[in-house]
């Protein structure tokens, strides 16, 4: 029952805080990043910094604890990453499997894909 309220409340994020963004055209290569799982001291953190260690510009930060449960939205610019998307993707997969957490990385164009009409 938490988890599908948590699937609701992340799309209900997504249609009305994120889509206004995603509309604009820019010059960037952007990203989102989604965090679901048991809130734990320092996720923002180890997320934070593979982003810094791929030279990743994190844009956009919203999160909220409900309980105990964790649920962050980041996007993200990757015009400047210095290494292919694919690992970016395969490094925050493994650290959401060591945290216990849900970790999606997800390019921009996909994203848009996927959420129009």
């Amino acid at each position: 029952m938490l988890y599908f309220f948590i699937i609701v409340c992340y799309n209900i994020v997504i249609q009305i805080f994120f889509y206004p963004i995603f509309k604009r055209r820019s010059f960037f290569m952007r990203a989102v990043v989604t965090v679901i799982g048991k809130d734990t001291v320092g996720i923002l953190h180890k997320v934070s910094g593979i982003c810094a260690e791929y030279n990743v510009n994190v844009i956009e930060v919203t999160q909220s604890v409900l309980q105990d449960m964790f649920a962050m939205i980041m996007l993200v610019d990757i015009s400047a990453i210095n290494a292919d998307f694919a690992k970016l993707v395969d490094s925050m997969d493994t650290l959401g499997k060591e945290l216990g957490l849900s970790i999606h990385t997800m390019h921009e164009d996909i994203f848009n894909s996927m959420h129009s009409v």
